[in-house]
């Protein structure tokens, strides 16, 4: 079943590149007494998630934060070191927290895993954008095909 506007989103634990390496870190911990604009991409690294779909976050991180969103999270089915690395090489580690959903328990408890075994990927997460207030999701905007639409910084700023 796929997560739903209204649903409140689910208890998971992920992890962050902290100090002194990966770092784990509640869904809970993130979300609650929060809004939270969270993007979600089949895998860091890749062509439309490095040339359009993180940049866009990147280039509107203040004016996203200044239309009343506390943090902007990108979500992969990676782990925190390649999520960390990658938010280095895209200038995002300072306004993005670049989360790492390294076995894909958060993205299949939402219901938007997808397969990427054609792809050499394994199972990943479709390219989606959310927005959460205290944890209960608002909007929800799934991609149809592997292009940047309604995910886009762009799209989700025209929701606030």
């Amino acid at each position: 079943m796929t997560i739903a506007v209204g649903d409140c989103i689910p208890d998971c634990a992920l992890s962050v590149m902290g100090s002194e390496g990966p770092a784990p870190v509640s869904t809970a911990d993130l979300f609650n007494n929060n809004k939270i604009l969270m993007f979600a991409v089949p895998g860091a690294f890749t062509p439309g998630c490095s040339m359009t779909h993180l940049p866009g976050y990147v280039v509107n991180a203040d004016k996203i934060k200044e239309m009343g969103i506390d943090g902007i999270i990108c979500l992969s089915v990676n782990d925190a070191f390649v999520m960390h690395a990658w938010g280095e090489a895209q200038n995002a580690n300072d306004s993005i927290v670049m989360l790492a959903d390294g076995n894909g328990e958060f993205t299949q408890a939402l219901g938007l895993e997808m397969d990427a075994t054609g792809f050499g990927m394994a199972m990943r997460s479709q390219r989606y954008a959310l927005i959460a207030e205290d944890g209960k999701i608002t909007h929800l905007n799934v991609e149809d095909g592997p292009g940047v639409d309604v995910s886009s910084a762009e799209s989700m700023m025209a929701l606030l």
